[in-house]
């Protein structure tokens, strides 16, 4: 499936970025931005089921078929949030881009006594702007706005699709390019030890202070910070 895109910046390297569950490319209204103005064109998926892309089965595999027939292969740079981190993970072998950032990524689903019901991910597609809020305090509310705009044309079926998953060990066996594994601060997806285990594997491990499940969203300034060395500087005035 071709997946619809929107891009910032005019730069001569190539960022991806891939957003997580219930959410679309509007979830990186400053990422974007700010990776363009380090010199990058900044290419953004509305994943299948989400935005204005197609709908369909819903599957990871999916997912990741649907990034790679979209997005150029080769790029300076690709980032995938939770859902968008385990997409970027099935696709990264194709993808091959210089460099591989996860941000806090869907590589273990756990069971529903531990939060992890699909059925009640679905059922938030109807959640009101109180409880977005709510559970997002240090959320800016332009973010709850893209929150409700986003969970309005998402299909809660994508939800559904990844109830086999749940208590899977999704967890990559080595990184394919140099990775940045980016966790919030407890991650509910990747436990210490899981973290330790990446780091065996090869992967570099950075947590963000206090930060919840969706750090670019939770503390922007702290997700640009965490991302050093792995991110163009930025460029001179």
């Amino acid at each position: 499936m071709q997946l619809h895109t929107h891009t910032w910046g005019e730069g001569d390297r190539v960022a991806l970025l891939i957003h997580g569950m219930m959410a679309d490319h509007r979830t990186w209204r400053q990422v974007g931005p700010a990776l363009a103005a380090r010199g990058y064109r900044v290419i953004a998926v509305d994943l299948r089921g989400h935005g204005a892309s197609g709908r369909g089965a819903y599957d990871p595999a999916l997912f990741a078929e649907d990034v790679v027939e979209t997005l150029p292969a080769g790029a300076d740079l690709a980032l995938g949030h939770s859902l968008g981190g385990l997409a970027l993970s099935l696709a990264v072998d194709r993808l091959r881009p210089e460099r591989a950032v996860f941000s806090d990524p869907a590589w273990h689903l756990a069971g529903p006594a531990e939060g992890m019901d699909p059925e009640l991910f679905a059922r938030f597609k109807s959640a009101p702007r109180e409880r977005i809020r709510a559970m997002n305090p240090r959320w800016e509310e332009a973010d709850v706005d893209v929150e409700l705009e986003t969970l309005a044309v998402w299909d809660e079926a994508t939800a559904l699709g990844l109830g086999r998953l749940v208590g899977t060990d999704l967890l990559p066996a080595a990184p394919v390019v140099p990775s940045l594994v980016q966790l919030a601060d407890p991650s509910f997806l990747i436990s210490p030890e899981r973290a330790s285990l990446l780091e065996e594997r090869g992967f570099e491990v950075r947590s963000v202070a206090g930060a919840g499940h969706t750090i670019h969203r939770d503390d922007f300034d702290g997700f640009m910070a965490s991302l050093e060395g792995w991110i163009q500087p930025l460029r001179p005035l």
